[in-house]
């Protein structure tokens, strides 16, 4: 893509109405977070530049803003179509520090960064964490996953095609450093799963 092409599809594919369009997805991303395992859907409201998941720019165009950090992976950050997409349509501000991040978007799954290489938080703020989003193949296809903590009843099953085979190991890491860690949004084209760090991940069934 030509420096051109890029700045001007920077203007494109945001959201048709901001306030109503923010408040639903909002509305959905906690509802993720609050019910892990359940698979939430995002019905085409944004459309970024490739490499970005519509659901990732529908989640950006509403949780990103000026007095949030974000880390990008080399795939999105050497990107400037989608990193003009993201300051245009958020101005949220880019950090090339992991542990300065609010948000991360990891769109190379395979190449995910050790989950403790972000912000924690602390015993008392816990909530100064990075929040990870990272792009996968599917929701379903995979490995299947079994998860239990708050927010399920007795256990969900999740099977997100894409995953490194690391992340279950990093994620019993974690989950230790609780009430410190960081949470996840799974991504996939047709919607997301919330994974909190209150949440336990076990394989098979």
């Amino acid at each position: 893509m030509t420096a051109r092409a890029a700045h001007a599809s920077a203007f494109q594919g945001g959201f048709a109405d901001p306030v109503l369009n923010a408040q639903a997805v909002f509305r959905q991303v906690m509802n993720a977070l609050a019910r892990p395992g359940t698979r939430t859907a995002f019905e085409g409201l944004t459309k970024p530049p490739e490499s970005l998941f519509a659901s990732v720019g529908s989640i950006a165009a509403t949780l990103f803003d000026h007095d949030t950090k974000i880390w990008l992976d080399p795939l999105l950050s050497q990107n400037e179509a989608v990193t003009g997409w993201l300051t245009f349509n958020t101005s949220a501000p880019l950090t090339p520090q992991m542990l300065d991040a609010d948000f991360a978007v990891i769109a190379d799954s395979a190449a995910l960064p050790s989950l403790e290489s972000f912000a924690q938080g602390t015993q008392e703020y816990p909530d100064r964490s990075t929040t990870l989003i990272i792009q996968i193949g599917a929701l379903e296809g995979g490995p299947e996953l079994r998860l239990t903590g708050p927010g399920i009843k007795d256990a969900a099953s999740i099977a997100p095609a894409g995953l490194p085979d690391h992340f279950i190991e990093q994620w019993a890491g974690n989950r230790t450093r609780f009430p410190r860690g960081v949470d996840v949004i799974l991504a996939a084209p047709e919607g997301i799963v919330g994974l909190p760090r209150t949440v336990k991940i076990e394989t098979g069934s």
